[in-house]
């Protein structure tokens, strides 16, 4: 097993968290939903094309970072790690206590129809307190001391984009009918309560394969 690029167990519990995370309500989703209310179909495309070259810059950097933090303190890395399956922990617990809160709202994000759809979606990711929560909080868990971190990173980079791409041109190609969905309170708080027992039990499996 030492010989794969990934440990199958963790990458398969990454899908699982990345795949909540990907349609989790945040900045990049609803900026996709209002960019596709102004721009329609097209500029939807291109906000997704701009958000997720931005994050190929998060994970160029955390390539870097990351790389070299496991080579040289690997016990330092685990703590770390140690730390990251607990903030998953607190995702579920948010998303568990906002599912109950009657007045929760989603939040808004606005778009600039005068400015390019690929630029806004740019800066939209690239400025994602999300995104810079994932490279220090939630990915480390992820990878596997003892393996190359650079073929780990190329993979979970895979799998990220991939699911962005689907989650984010569903919202964006959904519109105005995604976000009259989302502000039903029953479906939000269904909605709510999953996300966060699948969050609560991808902590779990985490803090068993470290």
């Amino acid at each position: 097993m030492a010989s794969l690029p990934v440990d199958p167990h963790l990458y398969l519990t990454f899908l699982g968290v990345m795949a909540v995370m990907a349609v989790t309500p945040g900045p990049a989703n609803l900026f996709s939903v209002a960019n596709g209310v102004a721009r329609g179909k097209a500029g939807a495309m291109l906000g997704v094309v701009g958000m997720n070259a931005a994050t190929l810059v998060w994970f160029g950097a955390a390539a870097l970072g990351l790389g070299a933090l496991v080579v040289a303190f690997p016990e330092a890395f685990r703590l770390i790690s140690i730390a990251g399956a607990l903030y998953v922990a607190w995702l579920g617990i948010k998303s568990l206590r906002g599912a109950f809160r009657t007045a929760a709202d989603p939040g808004d994000t606005t778009v600039r129809p005068g400015r390019s759809a690929l630029i806004d979606g740019f800066m939209v990711q690239i400025a994602n307190p999300k995104a810079v929560l994932f490279f220090t909080a939630v990915l480390p868990p992820f990878l596997d001391v003892n393996r190359p971190a650079a073929p780990q990173l190329a993979l979970f980079a895979l799998a990220t984009i991939g699911m962005d791409v689907v989650s984010m041109s569903a919202y964006g190609l959904g519109g105005a009918a995604l976000a009259r969905r989302m502000s039903e309170p029953r479906f939000r708080r269904g909605f709510g309560v999953l996300t966060g027992i699948l969050l609560l039990a991808a902590c779990v499996l985490i803090l068993t394969r470290l």
